[in-house]
């Protein structure tokens, strides 16, 4: 994992493409400002935990339904 400080304002480059932005630091919370191509997926850790989920259950879902 790659560790860098920032203050507010100040951004990392992602692949050319990708912008992240410190917009605000209150406390031990820390918002931030992504620019991404529409075509790349941006989500929270938990919102991505549970696609993953929801696509894996599809997937079982779907091989039963291939097999009755």
């Amino acid at each position: 994992m790659l560790v860098l400080s920032r203050h507010r304002d100040e951004s990392i480059i992602i692949n050319d493409n990708i912008v992240v932005t410190i917009v605000d630091i209150r406390g031990d919370k820390v918002r931030l400002g992504i620019q991404a191509p529409s075509n790349i997926p941006v989500h929270r850790q938990e919102i991505y935990d549970a696609i993953q989920r929801e696509k894996a259950r599809e997937t079982g879902s779907d091989a039963g339904d291939k097999t009755a």
